[in-house]
Protein backbone atom coordinates (compact mmCIF):
# COMPACT_ATOMS: atom_id res chain seq x y z
CA UNK A 1 0.00 0.00 0.00
CA UNK A 2 3.00 2.18 0.09
CA UNK A 3 2.68 3.46 3.16
CA UNK A 4 6.28 4.98 4.34
CA UNK A 5 7.94 2.96 7.14
CA UNK A 6 7.75 5.06 10.83
CA UNK A 7 9.34 5.15 13.91
CA UNK A 8 5.40 5.97 15.40
CA UNK A 9 2.68 3.99 16.15
CA UNK A 10 0.29 3.63 13.46
CA UNK A 11 -3.46 3.90 13.93
CA UNK A 12 -5.23 2.80 10.39
CA UNK A 13 -8.73 3.96 10.79
CA UNK A 14 -11.29 2.53 8.72
CA UNK A 15 -14.26 4.81 6.99
CA UNK A 16 -14.77 8.22 6.35
CA UNK A 17 -17.64 9.00 8.06
CA UNK A 18 -18.50 11.35 11.09
CA UNK A 19 -16.63 9.50 13.30
CA UNK A 20 -13.84 8.48 11.42
CA UNK A 21 -12.65 12.22 10.32
CA UNK A 22 -13.35 13.72 13.53
CA UNK A 23 -10.76 10.67 15.12
CA UNK A 24 -8.68 12.01 12.00
CA UNK A 25 -9.05 15.64 12.87
CA UNK A 26 -8.16 14.95 16.89
CA UNK A 27 -4.93 13.45 15.57
CA UNK A 28 -3.80 15.85 13.71
CA UNK A 29 0.04 16.22 13.73
CA UNK A 30 0.34 14.17 16.89
CA UNK A 31 3.03 11.68 17.20
CA UNK A 32 1.53 8.80 15.44
CA UNK A 33 1.03 8.03 12.04
CA UNK A 34 -2.04 7.82 10.84
CA UNK A 35 -3.82 5.73 7.75
CA UNK A 36 -7.50 6.46 6.70
CA UNK A 37 -9.01 4.16 4.47
CA UNK A 38 -12.41 4.05 3.05
CA UNK A 39 -14.17 2.94 -0.11
CA UNK A 40 -15.11 6.58 -1.04
CA UNK A 41 -12.61 9.35 -1.13
CA UNK A 42 -15.07 11.76 -0.08
CA UNK A 43 -16.69 12.35 3.42
CA UNK A 44 -20.43 12.36 3.07
CA UNK A 45 -22.90 14.74 4.62
CA UNK A 46 -25.93 12.10 4.93
CA UNK A 47 -28.31 14.24 7.28
CA UNK A 48 -28.65 16.21 3.80
CA UNK A 49 -28.82 13.19 1.17
CA UNK A 50 -32.34 13.27 0.93
CA UNK A 51 -32.49 16.96 -0.45
CA UNK A 52 -29.99 15.59 -3.98
CA UNK A 53 -32.69 12.93 -3.70
CA UNK A 54 -35.31 15.77 -4.48
CA UNK A 55 -33.29 17.71 -6.47
CA UNK A 56 -32.93 20.49 -3.79
CA UNK A 57 -29.08 20.14 -3.91
CA UNK A 58 -26.41 19.37 -5.77
CA UNK A 59 -24.34 16.03 -4.79
CA UNK A 60 -20.95 18.13 -4.36
CA UNK A 61 -22.75 20.23 -2.15
CA UNK A 62 -23.29 17.44 0.80
CA UNK A 63 -19.61 15.90 -0.17
CA UNK A 64 -16.08 16.68 0.48
CA UNK A 65 -12.63 15.20 -0.31
CA UNK A 66 -11.49 13.12 2.31
CA UNK A 67 -7.68 14.02 0.87
CA UNK A 68 -8.22 17.97 0.93
CA UNK A 69 -9.49 17.16 5.06
CA UNK A 70 -5.97 15.43 5.84
CA UNK A 71 -3.72 17.93 3.25
CA UNK A 72 -2.17 19.88 6.11
CA UNK A 73 -1.64 16.49 8.51
CA UNK A 74 1.82 15.35 8.07
CA UNK A 75 1.95 12.13 9.21
CA UNK A 76 -1.40 11.39 7.89
CA UNK A 77 -2.16 9.01 4.83
CA UNK A 78 -5.40 8.09 2.53
CA UNK A 79 -6.00 5.04 0.66
CA UNK A 80 -8.83 4.60 -1.46
CA UNK A 81 -9.71 0.87 -0.66
CA UNK A 82 -12.03 -1.95 0.23
CA UNK A 83 -10.91 -3.07 3.35
CA UNK A 84 -12.08 -7.15 3.21
CA UNK A 85 -10.79 -8.83 6.68
CA UNK A 86 -9.07 -8.17 10.06
CA UNK A 87 -5.91 -10.40 11.10
CA UNK A 88 -6.05 -9.71 14.74
CA UNK A 89 -2.96 -12.17 15.57
CA UNK A 90 -0.74 -10.53 13.13
CA UNK A 91 -2.42 -7.13 13.53
CA UNK A 92 -2.77 -6.83 10.00
CA UNK A 93 -5.83 -5.91 7.33
CA UNK A 94 -6.09 -6.88 4.57
CA UNK A 95 -7.95 -4.94 1.59
CA UNK A 96 -8.44 -4.38 -2.23
CA UNK A 97 -5.35 -3.03 -2.63
CA UNK A 98 -3.10 -4.85 -0.74
CA UNK A 99 -2.14 -5.90 3.34
CA UNK A 100 -1.27 -2.87 6.12
CA UNK A 101 0.17 -3.52 9.59
CA UNK A 102 -1.32 -1.82 12.10
CA UNK A 103 -0.66 -1.17 16.52
CA UNK A 104 -4.45 0.38 16.82
CA UNK A 105 -7.16 -0.22 14.71
CA UNK A 106 -10.58 1.53 14.19
CA UNK A 107 -13.36 0.73 12.92
CA UNK A 108 -15.80 3.29 11.51
CA UNK A 109 -17.32 1.35 8.78
CA UNK A 110 -21.21 2.84 9.98
CA UNK A 111 -24.22 0.90 8.49
CA UNK A 112 -26.08 -0.07 5.91
CA UNK A 113 -29.71 -0.67 4.58
CA UNK A 114 -31.64 -3.20 6.75
CA UNK A 115 -33.82 -4.76 4.71
CA UNK A 116 -35.39 -7.52 7.28
CA UNK A 117 -34.41 -10.75 5.35
CA UNK A 118 -36.53 -9.34 2.56
CA UNK A 119 -35.00 -10.06 -0.26
CA UNK A 120 -37.88 -9.25 -3.24
CA UNK A 121 -38.14 -5.34 -1.25
CA UNK A 122 -34.26 -5.20 -1.49
CA UNK A 123 -34.29 -5.91 -5.73
CA UNK A 124 -36.89 -3.42 -5.93
CA UNK A 125 -36.84 -0.71 -3.83
CA UNK A 126 -35.05 2.69 -3.36
CA UNK A 127 -32.17 2.94 -0.49
CA UNK A 128 -30.53 6.14 0.08
CA UNK A 129 -27.44 5.65 1.63
CA UNK A 130 -25.07 6.96 -0.58
CA UNK A 131 -24.64 9.78 -3.36
CA UNK A 132 -24.77 7.23 -5.75
CA UNK A 133 -28.00 5.86 -4.40
CA UNK A 134 -29.48 9.53 -3.72
CA UNK A 135 -28.77 10.56 -7.51
CA UNK A 136 -30.72 7.08 -8.33
CA UNK A 137 -33.78 8.32 -6.63
CA UNK A 138 -33.57 12.05 -8.39
CA UNK A 139 -33.33 10.41 -11.65
CA UNK A 140 -36.18 7.97 -10.43
CA UNK A 141 -38.70 10.63 -9.93
CA UNK A 142 -37.95 12.98 -12.84
CA UNK A 143 -38.17 9.85 -15.67
CA UNK A 144 -41.32 9.01 -13.57
CA UNK A 145 -42.31 12.19 -14.57
CA UNK A 146 -41.89 12.37 -17.91
CA UNK A 147 -43.51 8.71 -18.44
CA UNK A 148 -46.66 9.85 -16.49
CA UNK A 149 -47.05 13.17 -19.08
CA UNK A 150 -47.08 9.71 -21.91
CA UNK A 151 -48.40 7.55 -20.08
CA UNK A 152 -51.63 5.70 -22.36
CA UNK A 153 -53.88 4.95 -19.34
CA UNK A 154 -54.65 6.14 -16.18
CA UNK A 155 -53.31 2.96 -14.12
CA UNK A 156 -50.00 3.43 -16.07
CA UNK A 157 -50.26 7.15 -14.81
CA UNK A 158 -51.11 6.18 -11.28
CA UNK A 159 -48.02 4.19 -10.43
CA UNK A 160 -45.41 6.70 -11.94
CA UNK A 161 -47.17 9.53 -9.74
CA UNK A 162 -47.53 7.18 -6.54
CA UNK A 163 -44.41 7.50 -4.20
CA UNK A 164 -44.14 5.29 -1.49
CA UNK A 165 -41.36 5.71 1.78
CA UNK A 166 -41.14 3.03 4.08
CA UNK A 167 -40.07 4.27 7.57
CA UNK A 168 -41.46 7.71 9.57
CA UNK A 169 -38.45 8.27 11.19
CA UNK A 170 -36.37 11.92 10.38
CA UNK A 171 -35.35 10.66 7.09
CA UNK A 172 -38.77 9.18 6.05
CA UNK A 173 -40.30 12.23 7.14
CA UNK A 174 -37.68 14.80 5.76
CA UNK A 175 -37.91 12.97 2.13
CA UNK A 176 -42.20 12.87 2.45
CA UNK A 177 -41.89 16.52 2.81
CA UNK A 178 -39.46 17.38 -0.13
CA UNK A 179 -40.99 15.59 -2.82
CA UNK A 180 -44.93 17.23 -1.68
CA UNK A 181 -42.85 20.25 -2.62
CA UNK A 182 -41.76 18.88 -5.51
CA UNK A 183 -45.57 18.48 -6.47
CA UNK A 184 -46.66 21.47 -4.92
CA UNK A 185 -44.00 23.60 -6.53
CA UNK A 186 -42.56 22.14 -9.71
CA UNK A 187 -45.05 19.94 -11.39
CA UNK A 188 -47.70 22.73 -11.85
CA UNK A 189 -45.06 24.67 -13.28
CA UNK A 190 -43.02 22.31 -15.13
CA UNK A 191 -45.38 19.78 -16.29
CA UNK A 192 -48.83 21.47 -17.38
CA UNK A 193 -50.19 18.82 -19.38
CA UNK A 194 -50.10 16.81 -15.61
CA UNK A 195 -52.56 17.25 -12.93
CA UNK A 196 -51.03 17.41 -9.36
CA UNK A 197 -54.01 16.00 -7.57
CA UNK A 198 -52.84 13.32 -9.46
CA UNK A 199 -49.43 13.00 -7.69
CA UNK A 200 -49.48 10.90 -4.07
CA UNK A 201 -47.12 10.96 -1.71
CA UNK A 202 -47.25 7.87 1.34
CA UNK A 203 -45.65 7.70 4.34
CA UNK A 204 -45.62 4.55 6.06
CA UNK A 205 -44.74 3.45 9.16
CA UNK A 206 -45.07 0.47 11.56
CA UNK A 207 -45.11 2.49 14.78
CA UNK A 208 -48.19 4.46 15.80
CA UNK A 209 -46.80 7.83 15.03
CA UNK A 210 -43.79 9.60 13.32
CA UNK A 211 -40.88 10.08 14.22
CA UNK A 212 -40.90 7.78 16.97
CA UNK A 213 -37.33 8.75 18.36
CA UNK A 214 -38.32 12.20 19.32
CA UNK A 215 -41.07 13.22 21.29
CA UNK A 216 -44.26 12.81 21.07
CA UNK A 217 -44.86 16.87 20.51
CA UNK A 218 -42.03 16.48 17.76
CA UNK A 219 -44.26 13.43 16.08
CA UNK A 220 -47.79 15.43 16.55
CA UNK A 221 -46.59 18.95 14.67
CA UNK A 222 -44.58 17.11 12.12
CA UNK A 223 -47.78 14.70 11.35
CA UNK A 224 -49.43 18.38 11.13
CA UNK A 225 -47.21 19.74 8.75
CA UNK A 226 -47.28 16.02 6.50
CA UNK A 227 -50.94 16.61 6.28
CA UNK A 228 -50.68 20.22 4.97
CA UNK A 229 -48.21 19.64 2.00
CA UNK A 230 -50.33 16.63 1.50
CA UNK A 231 -48.59 13.36 2.19
CA UNK A 232 -50.77 10.81 2.81
CA UNK A 233 -49.77 8.88 6.36
CA UNK A 234 -50.46 5.08 6.96
CA UNK A 235 -49.08 4.60 10.53
CA UNK A 236 -49.24 1.17 12.16
CA UNK A 237 -48.61 -0.08 8.34
CA UNK A 238 -45.54 -1.86 7.05
CA UNK A 239 -44.67 -3.22 3.72
CA UNK A 240 -44.81 -7.51 3.60
CA UNK A 241 -43.95 -7.08 -0.44
CA UNK A 242 -43.01 -5.08 -3.36
CA UNK A 243 -42.74 -6.39 -6.89
CA UNK A 244 -41.30 -3.13 -8.57
CA UNK A 245 -45.08 -2.22 -9.38
CA UNK A 246 -47.61 -3.66 -6.66
CA UNK A 247 -46.94 -2.55 -2.87
CA UNK A 248 -48.59 -4.81 -0.77
CA UNK A 249 -49.11 -4.26 3.68
CA UNK A 250 -49.85 -5.99 6.73
CA UNK A 251 -53.81 -4.18 6.15
CA UNK A 252 -55.83 -3.97 3.51
CA UNK A 253 -54.15 -1.28 1.85
CA UNK A 254 -52.19 -1.80 -1.34
CA UNK A 255 -50.91 0.42 -3.96
CA UNK A 256 -49.47 0.87 -7.57
CA UNK A 257 -46.34 2.74 -7.34
CA UNK A 258 -42.98 2.69 -9.58
CA UNK A 259 -40.84 3.88 -6.85
CA UNK A 260 -40.71 2.92 -3.65
CA UNK A 261 -37.75 4.37 -1.26
CA UNK A 262 -36.69 2.35 1.74
CA UNK A 263 -35.95 4.39 5.02
CA UNK A 264 -37.16 2.14 7.23
CA UNK A 265 -33.65 0.89 9.00
CA UNK A 266 -30.27 0.60 9.01
CA UNK A 267 -27.83 -1.79 9.98
CA UNK A 268 -24.21 -2.54 11.12
CA UNK A 269 -21.48 -2.63 8.48
CA UNK A 270 -18.81 -5.22 10.14
CA UNK A 271 -15.76 -6.31 8.71
CA UNK A 272 -14.77 -10.15 8.97
CA UNK A 273 -11.68 -11.27 10.99
CA UNK A 274 -13.15 -10.66 14.35
CA UNK A 275 -14.68 -13.02 17.37
CA UNK A 276 -18.67 -13.70 16.30
CA UNK A 277 -19.08 -12.76 19.91
CA UNK A 278 -17.73 -9.36 19.81
CA UNK A 279 -20.77 -8.21 17.15
CA UNK A 280 -24.30 -8.09 19.10
CA UNK A 281 -26.30 -10.40 16.15
CA UNK A 282 -29.36 -8.12 15.88
CA UNK A 283 -27.90 -5.26 15.08
CA UNK A 284 -24.60 -6.07 13.62
CA UNK A 285 -22.57 -3.65 15.91
CA UNK A 286 -19.55 -4.70 17.85
CA UNK A 287 -19.76 -4.63 21.76
CA UNK A 288 -17.31 -1.96 23.27
CA UNK A 289 -16.74 -0.92 26.19
CA UNK A 290 -16.79 2.66 27.68
CA UNK A 291 -13.17 3.62 25.70
CA UNK A 292 -14.27 2.25 22.53
CA UNK A 293 -12.17 -0.49 22.68
CA UNK A 294 -14.12 -3.75 21.38
CA UNK A 295 -14.79 -6.90 23.47
CA UNK A 296 -11.75 -8.89 24.41
CA UNK A 297 -9.39 -6.87 21.94
CA UNK A 298 -6.99 -4.23 23.41
CA UNK A 299 -5.46 -2.56 20.48
CA UNK A 300 -9.13 -2.15 18.07
CA UNK A 301 -11.80 0.63 18.52
CA UNK A 302 -15.43 1.11 16.72
CA UNK A 303 -16.76 4.04 17.08
CA UNK A 304 -20.08 5.87 15.79
CA UNK A 305 -23.08 3.77 14.30
CA UNK A 306 -20.91 0.46 13.94
CA UNK A 307 -20.31 0.48 17.71
CA UNK A 308 -22.86 -1.04 20.23
CA UNK A 309 -21.75 0.87 23.85
CA UNK A 310 -24.29 -0.23 26.71
CA UNK A 311 -25.05 2.15 29.22
CA UNK A 312 -27.53 2.72 31.94
CA UNK A 313 -28.80 5.55 30.07
CA UNK A 314 -28.68 3.59 26.54
CA UNK A 315 -29.18 -0.05 27.46
CA UNK A 316 -29.11 -0.99 23.66
CA UNK A 317 -26.51 1.90 22.75
CA UNK A 318 -26.00 5.18 21.58
CA UNK A 319 -28.45 6.40 18.69
CA UNK A 320 -27.21 6.09 15.41
CA UNK A 321 -27.15 9.85 14.31
CA UNK A 322 -24.40 12.34 13.67
CA UNK A 323 -24.06 13.53 17.16
CA UNK A 324 -22.63 9.82 19.08
CA UNK A 325 -20.13 9.69 15.86
CA UNK A 326 -18.44 13.46 16.32
CA UNK A 327 -17.84 12.46 19.97
CA UNK A 328 -16.69 9.03 20.35
CA UNK A 329 -14.52 10.10 17.28
CA UNK A 330 -12.87 13.43 18.96
CA UNK A 331 -12.60 11.49 22.48
CA UNK A 332 -11.15 8.30 20.94
CA UNK A 333 -8.31 10.48 19.56
CA UNK A 334 -7.91 11.64 22.90
CA UNK A 335 -7.69 8.36 24.55
CA UNK A 336 -5.22 7.07 21.54
CA UNK A 337 -2.61 9.53 22.42
CA UNK A 338 -3.01 8.88 26.39
CA UNK A 339 -3.20 5.26 25.77
CA UNK A 340 0.13 5.43 23.94
CA UNK A 341 1.48 7.82 26.52
CA UNK A 342 0.87 5.04 29.19
CA UNK A 343 -1.86 7.13 30.69
CA UNK A 344 -5.53 6.15 31.51
CA UNK A 345 -8.25 6.70 29.03
CA UNK A 346 -11.12 8.87 29.94
CA UNK A 347 -14.75 6.80 29.37
CA UNK A 348 -16.85 8.14 26.72
CA UNK A 349 -19.99 10.31 28.29
CA UNK A 350 -23.36 10.75 25.53
CA UNK A 351 -24.03 14.40 25.61
CA UNK A 352 -27.59 14.94 23.52
CA UNK A 353 -27.80 17.84 22.36
CA UNK A 354 -30.93 17.24 21.32
CA UNK A 355 -32.51 15.88 18.13
CA UNK A 356 -34.63 17.79 14.86
CA UNK A 357 -36.23 17.17 11.77
CA UNK A 358 -37.75 19.35 9.12
CA UNK A 359 -40.54 18.84 7.18
CA UNK A 360 -40.29 21.50 3.83
CA UNK A 361 -40.36 24.91 4.27
CA UNK A 362 -41.24 26.81 7.36
CA UNK A 363 -41.99 23.57 8.78
CA UNK A 364 -39.53 22.23 10.98
CA UNK A 365 -39.23 20.11 14.79
CA UNK A 366 -37.38 20.60 17.53
CA UNK A 367 -36.79 18.42 20.80
CA UNK A 368 -33.83 20.20 22.67
CA UNK A 369 -33.87 19.66 26.28
CA UNK A 370 -36.15 20.98 28.04
CA UNK A 371 -37.50 22.62 25.04
CA UNK A 372 -40.28 21.31 22.30
CA UNK A 373 -40.92 23.57 19.27
CA UNK A 374 -41.97 23.54 15.89
CA UNK A 375 -42.47 25.82 13.16
CA UNK A 376 -40.43 28.56 11.02
CA UNK A 377 -37.94 29.08 14.00
CA UNK A 378 -37.32 25.40 14.45
CA UNK A 379 -36.96 25.43 10.47
CA UNK A 380 -34.39 28.05 11.23
CA UNK A 381 -32.55 26.40 14.00
CA UNK A 382 -32.24 22.94 11.94
CA UNK A 383 -31.08 25.13 8.49
CA UNK A 384 -28.52 26.93 10.84
CA UNK A 385 -27.52 23.97 12.60
CA UNK A 386 -26.94 22.07 9.53
CA UNK A 387 -25.07 24.31 7.75
CA UNK A 388 -22.46 25.07 10.46
CA UNK A 389 -21.92 21.22 10.48
CA UNK A 390 -20.83 20.55 6.50
CA UNK A 391 -17.55 20.33 5.82
CA UNK A 392 -15.92 23.08 4.17
CA UNK A 393 -16.28 26.68 4.23
CA UNK A 394 -17.08 26.07 0.10
CA UNK A 395 -19.98 23.14 1.15
CA UNK A 396 -21.84 26.10 3.17
CA UNK A 397 -21.76 29.03 0.99
CA UNK A 398 -23.28 26.74 -2.01
CA UNK A 399 -25.89 25.09 0.39
CA UNK A 400 -26.72 28.55 1.98
CA UNK A 401 -26.64 30.21 -1.69
CA UNK A 402 -29.08 27.21 -2.96
CA UNK A 403 -31.27 27.41 0.12
CA UNK A 404 -32.05 31.21 0.03
CA UNK A 405 -32.65 30.68 -4.21
CA UNK A 406 -35.11 27.81 -3.62
CA UNK A 407 -36.58 29.65 -0.63
CA UNK A 408 -37.35 32.90 -2.83
CA UNK A 409 -38.47 31.51 -5.85
CA UNK A 410 -40.09 28.23 -4.63
CA UNK A 411 -38.04 26.06 -6.81
CA UNK A 412 -35.32 23.40 -6.84
CA UNK A 413 -32.73 23.62 -9.40
CA UNK A 414 -31.04 20.62 -9.32
CA UNK A 415 -33.71 18.45 -11.02
CA UNK A 416 -31.73 16.76 -13.90
CA UNK A 417 -31.32 13.65 -15.17
CA UNK A 418 -27.43 13.22 -15.53
CA UNK A 419 -27.44 10.03 -15.05
CA UNK A 420 -30.97 7.60 -16.30
CA UNK A 421 -31.70 4.89 -13.71
CA UNK A 422 -32.72 1.36 -14.91
CA UNK A 423 -34.90 -0.50 -12.63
Amino acid sequence: MNIPKSNLPRVVIIGGGFAGVNLVKSLANKNVQVVLIDKRNYHTFQPLLYQVSSSGLEPDSIAYPLRKIIKKHKSTFFRFAEVKQILPEHRMITTSIGDLSYDYLVLATGTKTNYFGNKTIESNSMPMKTVPQALNIRSLILQNFEKAAIASSNKEREAFLNFVIVGGGPTGVELAGAIAELKNNILPRDYHDLDPDDMHIHLLEGADRVLPPMSAHASKKALQFLKKLGVKVHCGTFVKDYDGTNVTTNSDLTMLSETLIWAAGVTGAPIQGLKAEAIVANANRYKVNQFNQIEDYTNIFAVGDIALMASEAYPKGHPQVAQPAIQQGKLLGKNLLRLIDKKSMKPFVYKDKGSMATIGRNKAVVDLKPYKFGGFFAWFVWMFVHLMSLVGFRNRVIVLFNWTYNYINFDKAARLIIRPFKK
